[in-house]
C-alpha cells in the first residue's frame, strides 16, 4: 500500500533521525574507555551532522530555527536506543556494548528506510529515504568493521592473508 509523505515531512524526518543519532555516537564516545572506539563514534557523530546539515539546506520549514540552533538543542534521553547505551554503559564501560547496540540500530533503520521508500510513490520523497537507507548501511559496515577489530576477530582488510594461507 502506497505511503505518502510531503517532500517537508521527508526532509525533516531525516533531519531529526540524522540528529538523534548524532546524539547516540557522541555520548557513546563520551562512555568509551577504548581510544580507537572512541574515535569511530566521534567520527559517526560528526557524519550524521553531516547529513543533517545536508537534508537541514533542503528543509523550507522554519520550525526548527537555525541549524545551528538545532544541533545545539539537548537530545532526547527518553529514545530507547538512548536508554539501552545508558543501561550498558552502567555495568560496561567498554565500546563493545554500545557497538551492539548500534548495529541493530542501524540494521533496524536501514530496513526500516527501504521498506519506507519501496511504499513512496513522489520520486523526490522516495529518494530522500533511500539516500538514508544508504547511508545507513555505510554505518553498519564500519561499526561492523571496528566491532570486529575489538572482539579480535579477522579484519577484512586481513582476509585475503587468511584464505590464502
Amino acid at each position: 500500500m502506497p505511503q505518502e509523505f510531503s517532500y517537508e515531512e521527508a526532509i525533516r524526518l531525516a533531519i531529526e533521525t540524522e540528529k538523534e543519532l548524532m546524539d547516540f555516537y557522541r555520548r557513546a564516545a563520551d562512555l568509551t574507555a577504548d581510544p580507537e572506539g572512541k574515535r569511530v563514534f566521534e567520527t559517526l557523530a560528526d557524519d550524521e551532522r553531516e547529513h543533517a546539515l545536508h537534508f537541514f539546506n533542503l528543509y523550507s520549514g522554519g520550525a526548527l530555527g537555525t541549524f545551528q540552533q538545532f544541533i545545539d538543542e539537548p537530545g532526547t534521553t527518553q529514545s530507547a536506543m538512548m536508554h539501552d547505551l545508558e543501561k550498558r554503559f552502567s555495568r560496561d564501560t567498554k565500546a563493545r556494548g554500545a557497538m551492539e547496540i548500534a548495529l541493530r540500530e542501524e540494521r533496524d533503520l536501514e530496513k526500516t528506510l527501504r521498506l519506507t521508500a519501496s511504499r513512496i510513490v513522489d520520486p523526490m520523497v522516495r529518494n530522500v529515504f533511500e539516500r538514508m537507507a544508504v547511508e545507513t548501511r555505510r554505518h553498519y559496515d564500519v561499526i561492523e568493521s571496528e566491532y570486529a577489530r575489538l572482539m579480535g576477530m579477522v579484519h577484512e582488510t586481513d582476509i585475503d592473508t587468511y584464505v590464502r594461507e
